[in-house]
């Protein structure tokens, strides 16, 4: 027997007060309880009717009194599963449950699938995917941060061809220093010289800003532990590491 969606939450009215992320993963917890076996109109060999699904609920609700607004919740948490490619539609108006969703199975399930699709892979600086990206889906935000930021100091080094023992903000100042009528101060290596020098010194402090704050997480206050925060930091490195493949010397890459 499928689990009944009034035992997972009791109260039509915090049924209704989810948002309809939240509400999706109730669901999908009820449709993954309905297996793969055999089954009835509404479950037949691993698929879902949506048309007999909902048919049942108006015929027995869960929810008396309330069951047509909370229909309505349902329907929208449906269509947010079939947008995120967890209800794959078949013919005849039946819905299989993809893989992934299979591997879903309960509240903090979706939690952690929704956490990981805030950092989107495909978008990412190859450096990042291949290097941060494994960090963040373990939950390890913090560490996740501080290894992006590395990539930015290792790839300035590398670009501009500084010793090993140049790090932090100094080698930011000394990679990305504006140009000066100062012939002793030559603008650095990874200067864009096509910019007004006032955007110069802007990509200098943009650099040695973000090194400031984030290279070293553990010791500093702001350090983001929350996915959403995380995942925006480090699409943030993202970006800072392609503007870097953009202005590395053409010897060098």
């Amino acid at each position: 027997m499928p689990i009944r969606l009034s035992s997972l939450i009791s109260s039509a009215d915090d049924l209704l007060a989810l948002e309809v992320e939240e509400l999706a993963g109730i669901l999908l917890v009820h449709l993954n309880s309905y297996g793969d076996g055999g089954g009835n109109s509404v479950a037949q060999w691993g698929k879902i009717n949506q048309h007999n699904f909902f048919n049942e609920l108006d015929h027995l609700p869960e929810y008396p009194g309330r069951q047509p607004e909370v229909n309505l919740a349902l329907m929208e948490a449906w269509s947010w599963l079939q947008g995120e490619s967890l209800l794959v539609p078949s013919p005849a108006g039946w819905f299989h449950l993809s893989r992934r969703a299979k591997q879903l199975k309960s509240r903090e399930d979706l939690a952690a699938y929704r956490k990981v699709s805030l950092l989107p892979k495909g978008q990412l600086h190859p450096l990042i995917s291949t290097r941060v990206y494994p960090a963040f889906l373990r939950g390890e935000y913090d560490t996740a941060v501080f290894q992006a930021f590395r990539e930015i100091e290792v790839g300035v080094r590398r670009a501009g061809g500084f010793a090993d023992d140049l790090v932090g903000t100094k080698l930011m100042r000394d990679a990305f220093r504006p140009e000066s009528k100062n012939p002793t101060a030559p603008p650095g290596p990874l200067t864009d010289l096509a910019l007004p020098v006032s955007e110069q010194d802007g990509m200098s402090n943009l650099f040695a800003g973000a090194i400031s704050l984030y290279k070293n997480p553990q010791s500093h206050r702001n350090v983001p532990t929350v996915a959403i925060d995380a995942a925006e930091v480090i699409v943030f490195a993202s970006h800072l590491l392609r503007i870097i493949d953009r202005l590395t010397p053409a010897a060098i890459s």
